[in-house]
């Protein structure tokens, strides 16, 4: 009696891209559709939920809403899935989580309101002389 040994090939799945990819492609996809007044913000040593987060400003809620598929999009060329994706309805401000990075695309007047980088930057700088 003979037997036959069969190989079953499984493949691993990619290892999650790091931060800095996930930022540059996060970037990418923003510019990809003119969103405003870009900024990152290092959270690392102030948050346990995320590494950094994107403020984005759009010009509509429908270009707020289009900011945020585009950055799902380019999220899922990298296989990174997002945790959540919040505001849609609305689209005045859209929250598209990515785990270690967070984005929020905002209306100015919402984004002005909530005050995210003054927020999260408090303590940043350093005091100035005679302060």
């Amino acid at each position: 009696m003979t037997t036959t040994a069969h190989v079953i090939k499984t493949s691993l799945p990619n290892p999650p891209p790091s931060v800095e990819t996930l930022l540059k492609t996060v970037h990418a996809a923003v510019e990809e559709l003119k969103g405003k007044d870009i900024t990152e913000i290092d959270v690392r040593r102030k948050s346990s939920v995320c590494d950094y987060m994107v403020v984005v400003s759009g010009t509509s809620s429908r270009h707020v809403k289009s900011i945020a598929d585009e950055v799902v999009r380019f999220a899922k060329r990298l296989d990174v899935m997002p945790l959540g994706v919040e505001g849609e309805r609305e689209a005045e401000w859209v929250l598209v989580d990515l785990g270690d990075v967070i984005v929020h695309v905002m209306l100015p007047r919402v984004r002005e309101f909530y005050a995210l980088e003054r927020l999260w930057t408090v303590g940043d700088q350093p005091p100035e002389y005679g302060e």
